[in-house]
Order: structure tokens, then C-alpha cells, then sequence
């Protein structure tokens, strides 16, 4: 029987192989530069010990690739022979942990080894092993129909570029951090002073856009040539898309609707990162690593602002994005999108754990009496909370900040580590809502 969804096709392992031969290209480029520089590397003391030329394993690696690329060209025409693909017990093992405390603990595990490791992992080398690890991994998803079908789409194929954007410009930001930090302690001049000349906008600059501008043309053009612009049907109310997701951007904010209230997700939180971000220069006052990279100037805000960006934000559309399915339930990347599936839930609300498990009886008729517990919680993490921060940990923000700026900078973390700490009190506790009161349509 003709399977209608097979995982490999002539036309998939086609295009697989020219995605090797470009990755070959690549790393014959790669295996020149390091015989060009110069590069070595010292085998273990078991092996001898000795200094080896880091292009003869590069060289043997493109050659590698080009006998895979060569492979998927000589055996494109027998797909259900091909060899050449992700095993599926590696795809059931994914799929497992395909979870939302899963991913979420694994995006902050990531997170905490890019700061941790950020001197290791920002050198030439180890970044283009990671680059390598990357690309050969999706060339081998891609041989599964379902992670295709997922990344394939022509709403999604710009959020796969803006990954491997977002993570460029992130090394390009350590590497720059990492070099000047090295400097100020040697006492020697920045990078951005090293080269202070004065450049004229024309021709300089004027040209270096002209450039851009042709090839984002050209780039753009082919874009809209090989892939289909994702126009839909005209809206239906008695037909509602499943799953329905917001545009790429958006998919943040409509992840923090699975856990807030849409006036907190919708309004609330946006209106604060907007003020949060103009608040920035009038509450910073660390006027170190100010027009320069560095880091060690200044971990907190570095630290800070990318947690929020990345673990809060871009992990956020990756979740929305590949792993909300139909029926907003999550889907692990290879798993394929049952619109029958449904996942057991029984959220409850702060005032039922209180009232109704903890002391045993009903729930107040009272609603203000009833959520009280819930309305002290709150109260007491916006107001006490920021005394004990001034207190302790950040006492030498206090004394430098002052007190207003303190207030909105305490302020501005303690809402950031909201949606962490909601998010995981649903998944310990099934938390719904901390204050419920439905009478008023005002949710926490």
C-alpha cells in the first residue's frame, strides 16, 4: 500500500544532498583557513601526546560529507531503501520528553551554560563544531515527515533563520565581550577604540548598504519564488483554524495567555516590557561598559536582559511555534498532530487548594473573603518582597539606586519572574488562578 505520508521522498533526499554538499564546501573552506593559520591541537597523552595540523581531521570531516552528500544523489531514486536517516528510536526518545517542564527546564539549563561556558564556546572552533552539530542534526530530522511538515511550512521558515540570527549575533556580542573584557584587565586599549578612525558616509557606508540592498533583494525575490506566500481562505465563523496561532511575534505573548488572564498576558505584561525598556537608562546606574562590549562590567544586566529575552521570549515562540499543536496541546517535534488528542487536566485555584483541601471545608460565599489568601499572596510579593530584596541581595542597588529607582527596578524583576513561577506552580500544582474572582472578570 502507497503510503500518502512517506518520511523520505526522491525529491527530500535531493535536497538533503545538496545540503551536505554545501556543509562540505563549508568545512573545505574551514579545513584551508586552519592550514592557512596555522592551527593545532595536542592529541591525548595515550595517543602520544603530540601536536597534529587541526585541517587533517577538518579535511577527512569535508570528505565525509561530500561521500554523504554523493550518497543522497546516486540513491534518491529508492527512498525506502535510504539508510541515511534519524533512527526512530532516537525520535520516540525526543518525543518523551517532548513537555512543557521539560523544555522549559532544558532551555534554562542551555541558558545557564551559554553564560557559564561563554569562554569556550565563543572561539572559532568550538562555535563552527556547534554550527556543524547543528545543521547535520536538522538534515537528519528532516528525513522524519512530521518534523517536516513543521518546519517546512512557509509561516515557520523565517523563525528557523531567526534562530541561527539570534544566535550569531549573541556570539558575535560575547566574542567582542570576552576580547574587551581580556583588555581592561591587561590595560590594554578596547577593540572599539583600536580602530577610531574617521569614515565618510559617501562612499564608505553609502555603498556597504547598496550592497546589502541587492543581495536582501535577490534573497528576497528567491524567497517568494520557492516558497508559497501562506495566504489563507477568507475568515469563516463556522470554521476556526486548528491550532489557531497568532503571527511569529505574537507567539510569546499568546504562550503567556496558557497562564495568565488576557488582561495580565495581553496588556498588562507588554505595557511592562515597554516601560521596562524605556525605564532602563534612568534606573541603570552603572555607567561601566557603556559604547563597548563587555560583560564583566556588566553581568547583572547582561544576565537580566537575556534571560528575558531568550529563555522568556525566543524559547516562547520555539514553543508556540513547533510544539503547540492542534487544541494548543504539546507535541513533541516528531510526533505527529493528532487533533483528537486530548491531555487530562484539573486545574484549581488558589482559594480551592486553601479552603477546600488544606482546612477542609467549603468555599466562602464571601468572594473577597474567599480569595483572600490568594490577595495577601500577591500583595505581599509586591510589597514585602522588594524590602527583602533592598535588605539583602541587591543592598548595594538600594544604597546606589535610591528609593524610587529601586521600587521600579524591583518591580520590573519581580513581574519578569512571574510567568517562571506561574508556570511552574501549573505544573506542580496545577495552579490555575492565584486570585480568582470570575464576578469581576479579574483573574491572577
Amino acid at each position: 500500500m502507497l503510503d500518502p505520508h512517506p518520511d523520505l521522498t526522491s525529491g527530500v533526499i535531493h535536497g538533503l544532498g545538496y545540503l551536505y554538499a554545501l556543509l562540505f564546501c563549508m568545512n573545505a573552506y574551514w579545513a584551508v583557513r586552519s592550514f592557512k593559520l596555522g592551527y593545532h591541537f595536542r592529541l591525548p597523552k595515550s595517543l602520544g601526546g603530540q601536536d597534529v595540523p587541526s585541517a587533517g581531521p577538518w579535511a577527512m570531516y569535508a570528505v565525509l560529507l561530500l561521500l554523504v552528500a554523493l550518497a543522497h544523489f546516486v540513491s534518491a531514486g529508492r527512498p525506502d531503501a535510504f539508510l541515511i536517516r534519524l533512527p526512530g528510536w532516537l525520535q520516540d526518545l525526543v518525543n518523551v520528553f517532548a513537555d512543557p517542564i521539560s523544555y522549559f527546564a532544558l532551555s534554562t539549563v542551555l541558558f545557564v551554560a551559554m553564560i557559564w561556558l561563554r569562554e569556550w564556546w565563543v572561539k572559532p572552533t568550538a562555535a563552527w563544531v556547534l554550527l556543524n552539530i547543528t545543521l547535520v542534526s536538522m538534515g537528519l530530522a528532516i528525513t522524519d515527515y512530521d518534523f517536516r511538515q513543521i518546519v517546512g511550512k512557509p509561516d515557520n521558515v523565517p523563525i528557523v533563520g531567526m534562530l541561527f540570527i539570534v544566535a550569531f549575533f549573541t556570539w558575535i556580542y560575547f566574542k567582542r565581550a570576552n576580547d574587551n573584557d581580556k583588555r581592561i584587565a591587561e590595560g590594554r586599549p578596547l577593540f572599539e577604540q583600536e580602530n577610531n578612525e574617521k569614515v565618510l558616509v559617501w562612499p564608505d557606508l553609502v555603498y556597504a548598504e547598496l550592497i546589502c540592498m541587492v543581495l536582501i533583494t535577490v534573497v528576497l525575490v528567491a524567497w517568494g519564488i520557492v516558497l508559497e506566500a501562506p495566504l489563507e481562505e477568507a475568515a469563516n465563523a463556522a470554521k476556526t483554524p486548528n491550532p489557531s496561532k497568532a503571527p511569529w511575534y505574537f507567539l510569546g505573548l499568546q504562550e503567556m495567555l496558557v497562564y495568565y488572564d488576557p488582561w495580565l498576558a495581553g496588556v498588562v505584561f507588554p505595557s511592562v516590557i515597554l516601560v521596562g525598556l524605556m525605564a532602563i537608562p534612568y534606573i541603570d546606574f552603572n555607567k561601566r561598559g557603556s559604547g563597548y562590549y563587555s560583560f564583566n562590567e556588566r553581568k547583572f544586566a547582561v544576565i537580566t536582559f537575556l534571560f528575558g529575552f531568550l529563555p522568556l521570549w525566543v524559547a516562547m515562540i520555539i514553543l508556540g511555534t513547533f510544539l503547540r499543536g492542534p487544541n494548543w496541546n504539546f507535541f513533541g517535534i516528531f510526533e505527529y498532530w493528532d487533533t483528537h488528542k486530548l491531555a487530562v487536566l484539573d486545574n484549581v485555584n488558589l482559594s480551592d487548594l486553601f479552603w477546600t483541601s488544606m482546612l477542609g471545608q467549603a468555599l466562602p460565599g464571601n468572594m473577597f473573603l474567599r480569595e483572600l489568601p490568594g490577595i495577601l499572596l500577591v500583595l505581599g510579593y509586591f510589597a514585602i518582597l522588594p524590602g527583602l530584596m533592598a535588605a539583602t541581595v541587591f543592598r548595594k542597588f538600594f544604597h546606589r539606586m535610591g528609593f524610587i529607582r529601586f521600587v521600579v527596578f524591583s518591580n520590573l524583576v519581580l513581574l519578569m519572574v512571574a510567568l517562571p513561577l506561574k508556570m511552574v506552580l501549573r505544573w506542580t500544582f496545577n495552579l490555575k488562578y492565584i486570585v480568582a474572582i470570575p464576578e469581576y472578570f479579574f483573574n491572577i
